[in-house]
């Protein structure tokens, strides 16, 4: 395969890749022990767009995404012990078990959920970008929503906003061509979504999101424009994921050749290709990824097992602080 990232990328994108699917196989498994409650969307499939973005991105820069968050939050340096701890409601998690799977966060990492009504977080990511500008960063943030959501009126009221003040943001429609079960030819006369940018003067393409290098390649690109004052990005990277919608979708809608055709495109078989080919690593160094990624699983889910769960006394808490809301009394 041709290559322009070297041996380090293709090394980071393995490992990464690896440890989210081995995460998010681990939290069906587990949702299926009942361990897990709740709903529960997993990743399996969408692995290089995560890969992709977080080898472009800045430590600092900004992410925000909806309920299909597991991944990207481990991907953004958000530890598998608190994430794990949090899909199984225990006050170590990262949103002390109060969130679940749908709502991820973390202050520190700048993860920024995590968000269950769809196309809600277009314009909090928007505002996230404001609050940049204004302060006079040049940090960039990544707001990411599905196909469903390019639907949504609030992505076209955010679109308009974005470009007309030129905020520093890069909206990524993960479109894995299915909202639940139906498909982007049931719901819209425009198939390629990101022409929806068109409308707005705003710049568009369409990505390979089954390829990390193609990925972090039009990441890279937007990043770098909205840090020197260029503006929003719109960037429509097509994925797929293997498995249904949620843990309660049986995904009949699809057939099973679709879904081969896909997983011949694994992104995490490409990337291992890569590296053997390119004699980047030996099989026993990908023995040895192999090994630390699964001690890794393991090891969170005997943190979640052996977490807490919270403390009565922490129900009304973090709901409200006194200094945002001097008028709220116990």
């Amino acid at each position: 395969m041709q290559t322009t990232l070297g041996k380090d990328t293709y090394l980071y994108w393995y490992e990464m890749m690896l440890l989210l699917r081995r995460f998010e196989e681990k939290a069906g498994q587990l949702y299926g022990m009942q361990k897990i409650r709740g709903f529960c969307h997993l990743y399996i499939g969408q692995e290089a767009v995560a890969a992709g973005i977080m080898s472009a991105i800045r430590e600092d820069d900004n992410l925000i995404t909806a309920y299909r968050d597991h991944a990207l939050a481990i991907g953004k340096g958000m530890s598998a012990r608190e994430c794990m701890a949090e899909l199984y409601g225990k006050a170590t998690g990262c949103t002390k078990g109060k969130g679940g799977s749908m709502h991820f966060f973390s202050k520190e990492k700048r993860f920024f959920g995590g968000h269950g009504i769809v196309g809600a977080q277009i314009g909090l990511g928007a505002g996230i970008a404001f609050a940049e500008q204004y302060q006079g960063t040049d940090r960039a943030t990544i707001c990411m929503f599905g196909d469903g959501a390019s639907r949504q009126g609030m992505l076209h009221e955010t679109f308009n906003m974005a470009v007309l003040w030129q905020l520093p943001v890069v909206f990524i429609c993960e479109n894995n061509y299915y909202a639940m079960g139906t498909s982007v030819e049931r719901t819209s006369k425009v198939l390629d979504i990101y022409r929806l940018a068109d409308a707005y003067d705003m710049p568009g393409d369409s990505i390979d999101g089954m390829n990390c290098e193609e990925v972090h390649k039009g990441i890279e690109r937007a990043v770098r424009r909205a840090r020197e004052g260029g503006g929003p990005t719109f960037l429509e990277i097509k994925t797929y994921r293997y498995r249904g919608h949620s843990m309660s979708d049986p995904a009949k809608y699809r057939t099973k050749e679709e879904l081969e055709e896909y997983k011949e495109k694994d992104p995490i078989n490409q990337v291992l290709n890569t590296l053997l080919v390119n004699q980047w690593a030996t099989q026993e160094e990908i023995d040895l990824i192999n090994e630390k990624v699964k001690a890794e699983v393991d090891d969170c889910v005997k943190f979640a097992e052996e977490s807490p769960y919270p403390d009565d006394s922490e129900l009304y808490k973090d709901i409200y602080t006194d200094e945002n809301y001097p008028f709220i009394v116990d």
